[in-house]
């Protein structure tokens, strides 16, 4: 009984250590919400286009997938312009419109799921004709994540790498280093402990991530809405995790009692590629799936985890279990192996660290200007006492003192410990912060160098659309209407195209007749400027008007 009560002391002593970097770096910031951005939509936002279209886009960085009932079109008399359920192929999101849309300004709400599972939300406007007051409604989708959400969140992943570490390492030890005299009770405890902090907190981001993509309140969640996360991606790799975490628990048994038998070897091969599959859902469900270079991205995420978890798992073991309790010529035979694996996982998180932060930041000014930059630069800076904490403890191992008097190395486990607690507690929040490739485009947001423009006149409006407005070929497209915004018939038209600083003056522009109010022409634009483009529209044999306005072409 007091073994087992010692036993007991250091696993809780253990869990304390881990634990210990969560409210120090928790605690103090908050997940960033949106990873992917919109980067374009047709119409795009703020234009003004002259027929109403039969379908809205909208085009993000990064694939996405729908959330039920989280994207709207309003008319400009606020009904709903959207007809039928939006599509998704990718990172394109098409939504039906209703036919025979009226003249204003319509609003696009919408709330989707970026690829690696955080929301994006936001709100657009286009116009049909003219511009008008934009449409409000209730349940406007907005960027938003309930405060109570958007805590949990890194710590259900700050539990779910203490488990992992909690695991991982422990049953490598427990496999290939732990002397068959001693006891496996109390490592036996810590492993359970890793395995239900990984399935808790599994469960635990399944149930948030229904309030974190619909912007609710975290017990504001229907049985509908927790179906829906089960049917996304996400959802299907976390049930993975879970039901790989339920193969390993049975196959463990016989390795935590120390009653394996003959089956021993293959449950040892089942639990690698357990293990493996374990690894692979972090990256599934983060930063890597919405990488330049996917793939690769999931890869080196996989290894960094995997080292991690040896390491810091095995510093668990040694601290725990291995330097109280086994004798000097055990640890005579283990410490140098162990030295090697610690060596070797170092190496590991060097090089697969460096080449994820080269993918994500990309840039020497992401790395210092953006919060996700200055996260990479505490990590390594964390990483590299830790690392010089790592040396000290192997030239204690080469010396052979270490298994004579543990004292000194149990000392220095210690601090690696309590820093990568840190480590892990910064980790945690980085996975929801978005990096800089990502945060660049949602600064620059959809961007159109077309003009759209509405002239009025004594006796006409007319809207004006040049696209591109760039150099070289351009299209103008010509819509004639009444004052009250009725079609107003045009017998003739004529337009000319001038840029004064370049000597360019009335080049004319040759126009097709398309309806009574619709004409369409090309020109060739050959300089960038601000253009100066004049319409004429005759109405009748006596009566017509001359529009001028100024398009900047890029």
């Amino acid at each position: 009984m007091p073994s087992m009560t010692v036993d007991r002391r250091r696993a809780l002593a253990v869990l304390v250590g881990l634990l210990f970097g969560l409210f120090g770096s928790l605690l103090a910031a908050a997940p960033a919400s949106a990873h992917a951005a919109l980067v374009a939509s047709d119409p795009a936002n703020n234009s003004v286009v002259p027929d109403a279209p039969n379908r809205v886009t909208l085009s993000f960085s990064e694939s996405v997938q729908l959330i039920s009932g989280k994207i709207q079109v309003l008319a400009p008399d606020g009904s709903r312009a959207d007809q039928g359920d939006p599509s998704v192929s990718g990172a394109e999101v098409t939504v039906p419109l209703r036919t025979g849309g009226g003249r204003g300004t319509y609003l696009i709400s919408y709330r989707v799921t970026s690829a690696d599972s955080h929301p994006v939300a936001g709100v657009i406007t286009y116009s049909v004709g003219a511009a008008s007051t934009p449409p409000t409604a209730e349940g406007i989708s907005e960027a938003t994540v309930d405060p109570v959400v958007k805590a949990m969140i890194p710590i259900a992943k700050y539990l779910g790498y203490a488990g992992l570490v909690l695991l991982v390492g422990p049953v490598l030890v427990l496999a290939l280093l732990w002397p068959h005299r001693l006891d496996r009770r109390g490592p036996g405890r810590l492993v359970w402990t890793g395995i239900g902090l990984v399935a808790g907190s599994t469960l635990l981001g399944l149930w948030l991530q229904a309030p974190y993509t619909l912007g609710t309140g975290l017990f504001d969640v229907a049985p509908s809405d927790i179906r829906d996360v089960l049917g996304s991606t996400f959802g299907a790799v976390m049930l993975v995790r879970l039901g790989v975490i339920v193969a390993a628990a049975f196959l463990l048994r016989p390795l935590l009692t120390g009653t394996g038998g003959s089956d021993s070897k293959l449950d040892l091969a089942l639990l690698g590629v357990l293990g493996v599959a374990a690894l692979a859902t972090w990256p599934l469900t983060g930063h890597p799936t919405a990488s330049p270079v996917a793939g690769v991205s999931v890869v080196i995420d996989a290894l960094h985890l995997a080292a991690a978890a040896v390491w810091v798992g095995g510093l668990v073991m040694l601290f725990g279990f291995l330097l109280p309790r086994a004798n000097a010529r055990e640890l005579g035979a283990i410490l140098p192996i162990w030295s090697r694996w610690a060596m070797t996982s170092v190496g590991v998180l060097i090089f697969a660290g460096t080449v994820q932060a080269l993918i994500e930041v990309s840039t020497f000014d992401g790395l210092i200007n953006s919060t996700y930059g200055r996260m990479i630069l505490a990590k390594v800076g964390l990483a590299a006492v830790v690392i010089g904490v790592a040396a000290w403890s192997r030239q204690l191992v080469k010396k052979r003192a270490a298994a004579q008097t543990p004292g000194p190395l149990r000392r220095v486990v210690l601090a690696e410990l309590a820093i990568t607690a840190v480590i892990l507690g910064i980790t945690s929040l980085l996975v929801q912060e978005p990096p800089p490739r990502t945060a660049q485009v949602a600064e620059t947001g959809p961007v159109s160098t077309n003009v759209e423009e509405t002239l009025t006149g004594k006796s006409m409006s007319l809207q004006v659309s040049v696209f591109p407005a760039t150099v070289g070929n351009n299209s103008i497209h010509l819509y004639a209407y009444t004052l009250d915004s009725k079609p107003l018939p045009v017998v003739e038209w004529k337009a000319t195209a001038s840029l004064a600083e370049k000597g360019l003056e009335n080049i004319e522009v040759p126009l097709l007749r398309i309806t009574d109010f619709h004409a369409i022409g090309d020109v060739q634009l050959p300089f960038a400027g601000e253009w100066t483009l004049k319409f004429t529209a005759r109405t009748s044999e006596i009566d017509q008007e001359t529009l001028t306005m100024t398009a900047k072409v890029a």
